[in-house]
């Protein structure tokens, strides 16, 4: 069932919120057969409830609802009814809660059609869910007994109630609905909330709520005006700032004028006054590793003549830059300008990109990039053609010249033929190259081997110069 209310106030404002006046509305559902035992088969029909409700008492209050339905009944169906109840309610708890339930009881009369009417007895159980301050969701149900045979009949009904109230539960006439604080008496100037030193700012949200203060110190004084509450500051009727906790600190050396014996001389001493600085770098002597030599307070009064951010005094090349812990530039044994614990090289010349190795030459690329094609093998087979052992010379003697370069042997053949073949085949004649370069006594350590069969064409295998270029042995050197 669902069900409306409209409220005003009907005398002004309650000054007891447990008494009220309410109004409401429901949708019932009627059972008409459970309590009748000679009935069955019966329908089940639906009303609509309007009613008005005075509350005497958080316990008591009486209740007026007027009902509209259809009787359907055996032989009497789709007869409209109508009744009017007066009912007494009880609330165990009270009317207020959040979750109110109570017991009702009374007597009622129930006209049909135009020409019959009978009495009821309702008695029932009913629960308010308070939506709102005078808001609520209502469930009842009742057992309604009549003086007339097969008119007893079950109830169920859910709908709305609203209380025709304004209601100030603290009498601070400001009513719940827009006071901060309904269960404590205050001013309209704080929402309805106590203010004890009447600053203007409610008890709740005034950190000094028996004396009156600043909004910008929420409720709290500030004699001074320094913007630090007094019970707060060192130094309340004298203007100070935050960081000396509301005390002034007149030459800024962090010691506060009333405990400072040079309050108009900054210094470094626990009174205030200037510590003693025979090289006058800023650094007192006792903090000065270099108290004779001036030096910045970064580096403890010590200079730093190369400027490494090392000082002198722990420098042991003082005029050498070098950011390395002792301040001396890294052993290169090469002098190719990377130092020997970060050179691959350490005794060969090369550029710092190249780790400090020697870059291979474009020469040797091209040397390199003939032998794919130039290295050749008997057909079908890894059998190296005698006219490739000169390429693979020149490939060793490229990997004496080039020390801490490994070499990567791929091998590749084209389309023709069984796929798994072609895979054999590749790495067969990659491993027949390394093994002639180890007969040249270039280290197994420093070579490695792969094929790939027919996965890595450099040409489309559909004409005879494509798969000509896809058959290759590929010589990729790495550094080590």
């Amino acid at each position: 069932m669902v069900s409306t209310l409209v409220s005003s106030p009907l005398h002004g404002q309650d000054e007891t919120p447990n008494k009220y006046h309410a109004i409401s509305a429901r949708i019932l559902a009627i059972d008409n057969e459970t309590l009748n035992e000679e009935l069955s088969d019966l329908n089940q029909t639906f009303g609509l409830e309007l009613g008005y409700r005075y509350q005497f008492s958080k316990l008591f209050a009486a209740a007026i609802p007027l009902k509209f339905g259809l009787l359907d009944v055996g032989e009497r169906s789709n007869i409209n009814i109508v009744s009017i109840d007066l009912l007494g309610q009880l609330y165990p708890i009270g009317s207020d809660a959040r979750l109110s339930p109570y017991l009702l009881a009374g007597y009622g009369v129930t006209a049909e059609g135009v020409d019959d009417a009978n009495h009821q007895v309702p008695v029932g159980l009913g629960f308010n869910y308070k939506l709102g301050e005078n808001s609520f969701l209502s469930l009842q149900g009742e057992a309604r007994f009549n003086d007339q045979a097969s008119r007893d009949n079950i109830q169920i009904g859910l709908g709305y109630i609203y209380r025709l109230a304004k209601v100030d539960n603290d009498a601070d006439g400001i009513v719940n609905k827009e006071d901060r604080c309904p269960e404590e008496a205050g001013p309209a100037s704080t929402g309805g909330c106590p203010d004890q030193d009447s600053d203007g700012i409610a008890d709740a949200d005034d950190r000094c709520p028996t004396e009156a203060g600043v909004p910008q110190l929420n409720g709290c004084p500030d004699a001074d005006e320094d913007g630090i509450a007094d019970f707060e500051d060192q130094c309340p009727q004298v203007a100070g700032t935050a960081e000396g906790q509301g005390c002034p600190d007149s030459d800024g050396d962090g010691v506060y004028d009333h405990l400072d014996a040079c309050p108009q001389e900054p210094g470094r001493a626990e009174n205030g006054c200037p510590l003693p600085d025979r090289d006058a770098d800023g650094t007192p002597d006792a903090e000065d590793d270099c108290p004779r030599k001036p030096g910045p307070p970064e580096h403890f009064g010590c200079p730093d003549t190369d400027g490494d951010g090392k000082h002198d005094n722990e420098d042991a090349c003082p005029l050498q830059y070098a950011e390395t812990a002792d301040g001396c530039p890294p052993a290169d044994r090469d002098n190719d300008g990377t130092p020997n614990e970060q050179d691959r090289c350490p005794d060969e010349f090369g550029p710092p990109e190249n780790r400090g190795c020697p870059e291979v030459e474009a020469e040797v690329e091209r040397l390199l990039e003939f032998a794919t094609q130039a290295v050749q093998f008997e057909t079908g087979s890894a059998r190296l053609k005698l006219e490739s052992e000169a390429v693979l010379d020149d490939i060793a003697e490229i990997m004496r010249r080039y020390p801490s370069y490994s070499l990567i042997i791929s091998g590749h053949t084209d389309n023709v033929g069984d796929d798994d073949n072609n895979q054999v085949l590749s790495e067969d004649r990659a491993r027949a190259c390394r093994d002639y370069l180890a007969e040249q006594d270039i280290s197994s350590d420093r070579m490695s081997y792969v094929g790939y069969g027919e996965t890595r064409p450099r040409r489309p295998n559909d004409t005879a110069a494509g798969k000509r270029l896809n058959r290759r042995v590929e010589f990729d050197l790495r550094l080590l």
